[in-house]
């Protein structure tokens, strides 16, 4: 007698024929890309906006973009890098049409203030992302864009309309804000 553990013989999809099935437009595919890439598309956006709705509304936006432009994606390559870049842009595009990225400009404070790793072993990761998420929007933006997404200031620059020079000046004075959140929550003597 053999034991039922329930489990059916069920046709699993690769990657691959569901981004077939997207380009033939097939609804089920694309419901299955969505469902595949949610959780990490959710990741992305809510470290721009920080509210649960925007981030929703600049996901689905996103796959919306994703479904238009499935063909121009290179068959093969990962998709996480591709769909990071459509979920920042149309996270950017957002902020801009709301108005909130405000940049300041001090060309006197553009020196690297990076916490050592000492430092930075003692906080916990859920901990860092709390404080980023404390930055103004326009740090938090640059810092998001430079630190964790890997743009360059130049890229940075055109994608937000503002100078490399202020780009570096809001990382700098991100990375400034988060050295004190830091040495606060650890109770260390600032010098």
């Amino acid at each position: 007698m053999g034991i039922d553990i329930g489990i059916k013989d069920q046709e699993i999809k690769t990657l691959n024929d569901i981004l077939q099935g997207c380009i033939l437009k097939s609804r089920a595919s694309q419901q299955e890309l969505y469902k595949l890439y949610y959780s990490y598309a959710m990741s992305v956006a809510i470290r721009y906006v920080l509210n649960e709705p925007e981030a929703v509304s600049i996901v689905n936006d996103s796959f919306l973009k994703v479904f238009r432009n499935i063909e121009k994606f290179e068959q093969g390559a990962d998709i996480k890098p591709w769909l990071r870049r459509i979920i920042v842009n149309t996270a950017l595009d957002f902020l801009k049409t709301q108005k909130r990225i405000k940049m300041e400009v001090d060309i006197d404070d553009q020196h690297d203030l990076s916490a050592t790793e000492e430092i930075l072993s003692k906080i916990a990761y859920q901990d860092l992302l709390d404080m980023i998420a404390r930055l103004s929007q326009g740090y938090r933006t640059v810092f998001n864009l430079y630190v964790i997404d890997g743009y360059k200031h130049e890229e940075i620059a055109g994608q937000l309309g503002i100078s490399a020079g202020t780009s570096k000046s809001n990382l700098s004075k991100a990375r400034k804000a988060l050295q004190k959140m830091i040495v606060s929550q650890l109770g260390l003597q600032h010098g």
